[in-house]
């Protein structure tokens, strides 16, 4: 990776670490708004009409988080990478399963299990940047805040 510049305090090897965790997030934010948006588009059955509404808000929420991660990048001298063949590349992680229409209830389910790993990741992601870079680890903090919370409205709904 050629960075075009460092900010000051860091160097290139840890510019270049922080660049290739935070990819990873954003590469992960990218997709969620896509999984979120299939299961507004699917969902059905009983609280349909509420879960329909509720998701597409968090869509938004993790765009402006991919935005925000990917403006990150390019404040540490990278270039971030939104191309979908670059999702592909960085999953470390699992999907959904779920085509077509299913239930409200399975639905949720899998998108419970999905944030699981979403919030898993970013608080490892933190864990790394903490001894890095406190700024993009404050970042992804934020974002943990904002997932939990969409990941506990979600949970309720199953209660």
């Amino acid at each position: 990776m050629a960075l075009k510049f460092t900010v000051p305090g860091l160097d290139e090897a840890a510019s270049e670490k922080i660049i290739s965790i935070l990819q990873n997030r954003l590469s992960q934010e990218q997709e969620a708004a896509l999984v979120l948006k299939h299961a507004h588009w699917n969902v059905t059955g009983p609280n349909f009409i509420a879960v329909h509404e509720m998701i597409d808000p968090e869509v938004e929420a993790v765009l402006a988080q991919a935005d925000e991660t990917a403006e990150r990048i390019a404040t540490l001298g990278g270039s971030p990478d939104g191309r979908p063949d670059a999702i592909i590349r960085n999953r470390s992680w699992k999907g959904i399963d779920l085509t077509g229409r299913h239930s409200t209830e399975s639905f949720l389910k899998a998108l419970v299990e999905y944030y699981d790993s979403f919030i898993a990741d970013d608080r490892k992601a933190i864990a790394e940047l903490d001894e890095l870079d406190v700024i993009s680890s404050n970042i992804v903090q934020d974002h943990v805040q904002e997932l939990e919370k969409f990941q506990w409205f979600m949970r309720s709904h199953l209660v």
